[in-house]
This record gives C-alpha cells, sequence and structure tokens, in this order.
C-alpha cells in the first residue's frame, strides 16, 4: 500500500520547503570537474578505511563530526574518537560540522539547533585549538526554514542531499550531494553522474557513512568505495574537500585556512559569517 495523500504532500513540504527560502546562490562551471568525498556521523571505520583508500591516491576527505557523540556506538558502527580527529587532520582531511548532539534538521527548533552548532564547535576548539568548521552536512533530514537560515550564519556552504550533482547555479546553503549507499553497490549510477560533471563542469559531493565489509544500511563497502574513487580520479575530476572546492568554485587559491589548523578566517564570506541569504 502507498503513502496517505497527506503523508505525501508533507514529505512534498519538507523536501521542497527549504530549497526555496534563505538561498545563496552562487555559479558553479570550475575550469576543471570537482568531485568532494563526504562521511557523516565520521565512523571510524570512514578515516580508517575510507582514509586510507583516499590516501593511497594521495587524495582527502571531508568528515562531519557530531562531537557529542564521540566513541558512541552507532547503526554504522564505532564513531570517532578525539585521537581520530587528531589523525584526520594531520592527514590532511577537512572537518566539518554535524551539530554536537547530532539533531535532526527539521524537528529541531532553530535556537536549540543553533545552541548545537556552537556547542560542536567548542568543542573542537577544546581538542584541536585553532581549528575551525567551515562546511556543515545536515544530519537525519532536508532541513526546516528556519534551520537553514540559522546555519548559513555560520557556515561557508552546508550540505544537503538529493542525489544529483551541483552544475550552473547552486544554492550554498544547501548544496546537493549523492549518497552512495542508495546506488546499492551499483557502479553504473555513479559512472553516469560522473559523467555528466565531466560534460557539465560541476561539482560533485558524494556522501557516505561507514566503509566496511558489512556497512550498515548508510555505508558502502570498501571494494565498492575504491571503485567510485578511482572512477572520480579516472575522470580527470580534481577531488578535494568540501571547503578547499568552495574555494575553486569562488576563483580562490589555496586550502580553506583553519580547517587545516591555522585559525585563519576563510576568504569566501563577503558579508559577515556566511554572506547574505535571500528569500
Amino acid at each position: 500500500m502507498g503513502l496517505a495523500p497527506t503523508t505525501r504532500i508533507v514529505n512534498w513540504y519538507k523536501r521542497n520547503a527549504a530549497s526555496v527560502l534563505y538561498r545563496r546562490p552562487t555559479h558553479i562551471r570550475p575550469d576543471v570537474p570537482l568531485i568532494s568525498f563526504t562521511f557523516d556521523d565520521f565512523p571510524r571505520s570512514a578515516l580508517h578505511t575510507g582514509g586510507a583508500i583516499l590516501k593511497s591516491r594521495s587524495l582527502n576527505g571531508t568528515y562531519y563530526a557530531s562531537l557529542g557523540c564521540l566513541g558512541s556506538d552507532s547503526p554504522s558502527g564505532p564513531l570517532c574518537i578525539a585521537e581520530d580527529l587528531s589523525a584526520a587532520l594531520e592527514d590532511g582531511h577537512e572537518l566539518g560540522c554535524h551539530t554536537f548532539s547530532h539533531n535532526h534538521s527539521w524537528d529541531t527548533r532553530s535556537s536549540t539547533f543553533e545552541e548545537s552548532i556552537l556547542q560542536n564547535q567548542a568543542a573542537l576548539s577544546s581538542i584541536a585549538p585553532g581549528v575551525l568548521f567551515r562546511s556543515f552536512s545536515y544530519p537525519i533530514s532536508f532541513p526546516h526554514p528556519a534551520v537553514k537560515r540559522v546555519c548559513a550564519k555560520h557556515f561557508d556552504c552546508c550540505r544537503g542531499g538529493g542525489q544529483t550533482l551541483n552544475a550552473g547555479t547552486a544554492d550554498l546553503n544547501q548544496l546537493s550531494a549523492f549518497f552512495l549507499e542508495k546506488a546499492q553497490g551499483n557502479i553504473e549510477p555513479v559512472k553516469a553522474l560522473i559523467d555528466r560533471n565531466h560534460q557539465m563542469r560541476g561539482w560533485i559531493i558524494f556522501a557516505t557513512h561507514d566503509v566496511a565489509p558489512e556497512p550498515g544500511p548508510y555505508g558502502c563497502s570498501p571494494e565498492f568505495f575504491e571503485q567510485v574513487v578511482q572512477c572520480a580520479v579516472d575522470s580527470g575530476a580534481r577531488v578535494l574537500p568540501v571547503a578547499e572546492a568552495l574555494n575553486v568554485v569562488c576563483g580562490l587559491q589555496g586550502s580553506v585556512s583553519g580547517s587545516y589548523g591555522t585559525g585563519a578566517a576563510a576568504p569566501v564570506r563577503p558579508e559577515g559569517p556566511a554572506g547574505p541569504a535571500s528569500e
């Protein structure tokens, strides 16, 4: 039996409400296509297995951490510990924000959500002084418009889902991502997306959670992840963490300071922490 009409309407509203509000549009057409690999919740396997696959090709990714969940178990396996944060930074990865308590992006009051963002940065500063979160991933669901507005104040860009690439005009307050588990181990839709990214000179943000031989419901196997990484490399795209790729989109050079330990402000915010957000 399908969903009731009311449920379908509610789900449609949740998927689309934030997409038309509090936008920060930017033009995406770099000289060379971009691909980023991101890991939500930062399971330990995402670094020790997924990170090793990236490192074998001298590549880096973005790890979205909820630091109130350090060391916790999850459907994606054990989550990162403090030592993993330091190891990720030493290897040149970006640490991104996922709220302190892994707050639901639709059901949480915007004031509570903002408190969790600030608490997550405070926790990071106590573990890695001078390191700042530059990018954000919405936990669990599409964001409520009020939550999206709050996040726009604190980050250079925010990432959602959508199973597509970013090309032409994209919203820096809700960039699209392709979740690898939804490919169910089939490399063909991934190859098709990478080919389209090459043609459109866009930016793919791949997302997953754990990278494990028996992955959880939101993860993928090491073999499949390695296939995806190899396809990305073979496509000729530049494979960069999210904050670095954003610098390329904005026509800036080098890494985003702060994500890599210097504590200097990132140079991509034209007006305040995240630039203007338009309704």
